[in-house]
């Protein structure tokens, strides 16, 4: 297999220039506690403000039930096909981790509890994907998928014409039943809708996201929580108390073993469970552009594809953007998020202040909210 065009750089790190914080730009945490805290005012915050701001964190918890099969149950009531098929855990309460030039700066609630995160595991799943795709695997993203993939999913006229670019925007508009759930179940624009062209409609899906899973290990030839595991967890020295699990119906073969395909969220289930602290490292090396300490496992040209607005401006290869700061207007417009159940999962990533923030349990408003006291307090 020919090495890809967009590999052939050499990809030079560089150390900070000399100043107050420049030169503390590229480090990262080593395992488990070793990673390095910094005193707020050091790393350009007003220490009283912060503490105000985290402490207001804590008071605002969100109204969600304590069990997620509750919240899941009650959000969908009524709807056909909503079965939980996939395993749920019990949630903890607020929590959360600034991190600015990957030191911690705050850190509130516990943060090594690891806890369902809904549809941030799609930002996982796009990271899953890009490897794939820095590595040759599925060809050009304008592709169509069904070229690679014959197992039946993409064999109708309408299927055929899918491309990756098409499932990682949801923009895929796939037709059919994947492990007892028609795309009907999550089609949250309309049940009876008439389906348009792949490319040229929007929708939030989870049974498509979940094909676009079950293509991904098909491509990979193994479970992707072990690629994840391998190219990506190990790496930044994340924990080993995350999981990511699919459904009881979601078993499938591959190379004559039996594997099960996991979820791109939580919705009926499954999906990733992860403690917030693994949640900031992940959110770190997006921040770095692909690159963990003197490794690069994502490449610069993921990074800008990934993050590229689509039909839905917000939205790019399953990161939600803040163009023109419409999702969260205390948030600079460059700024992206992983978001998961209505934000009460949320990573946060902020190049333009080289910012992390991990937040969990907060509603939507109050994450906002939460961002514009973490900016306001910054005096450098």
């Amino acid at each position: 297999m020919s090495v890809p065009a967009r590999w052939l750089v050499l990809v030079c790190l560089t150390a900070g220039c000399a100043g107050s914080r420049s030169a503390t730009t590229d480090y990262v945490p080593g395992l488990g506690d070793d990673w390095a805290r910094r005193d707020p005012a050091e790393m350009g915050f007003d220490p009283e403000l912060l503490a105000a701001a985290t402490a207001w964190a804590l008071e605002h918890e969100t109204s969600m039930p304590k069990d997620p099969g509750q919240y899941l149950r009650d959000r969908f009531e009524g709807q056909p096909h909503q079965e939980i098929v996939g395993p749920t855990r019990e949630r903890g309460g607020p929590n959360g981790i600034l991190l600015r030039d990957g030191y911690i700066v705050a850190e509130w609630g516990d943060t090594r509890r690891p806890d369902m995160t809904f549809s941030v595991t799609k930002s996982y799943l796009s990271t899953v994907i890009g490897v794939a795709w820095d590595r040759g695997l599925i060809g050009h993203l304008d592709d169509r998928v069904g070229e690679r993939i014959r197992d039946g999913g993409f064999d109708s006229p309408h299927n055929a014409q899918i491309t990756w670019r098409h499932h990682l925007q949801q923009l895929s508009e796939w037709q059919g039943t994947l492990f007892g759930k028609p795309d009907q179940a999550d089609r949250r624009r309309g049940v009876d809708r008439e389906l348009q062209p792949p490319g040229t409609f929007w929708e939030y899906n989870d049974v498509r996201v979940n094909r676009l899973a079950l293509s991904a290990l098909r491509i990979w030839g193994e479970p992707l929580p072990v690629v994840l595991r391998r190219e990506i967890m190990d790496p930044i020295a994340a924990s080993d108390t995350w999981e990511w699990n699919g459904y009881e119906t979601s078993w499938v073969d591959v190379g004559g073993e039996r594997v099960q395909s996991v979820s791109g969220g939580g919705h009926w289930g499954g999906g990733i469970v992860i403690s917030t602290r693994d949640h900031a490292r992940f959110g770190l090396l997006h921040l770095r552009r692909g690159v963990w300490g003197d490794r690069r496992l994502i490449s610069e040209a993921w990074i800008d594809e990934a993050l590229t607005p689509s039909l839905q401006p917000n939205y790019g290869f399953m990161w939600w953007l803040n163009t023109d700061r419409e999702q969260f207007p205390s948030a600079p417009a460059s700024s992206y998020f992983a978001l998961g159940a209505g934000s009460t999962s949320t990573i946060w990533v902020d190049p333009d202040h080289d910012i992390v923030l991990v937040s969990r349990w907060l509603d939507g408003p109050d994450v906002n909210e939460l961002i514009g006291k973490i900016l306001a307090a910054r005096t450098g």
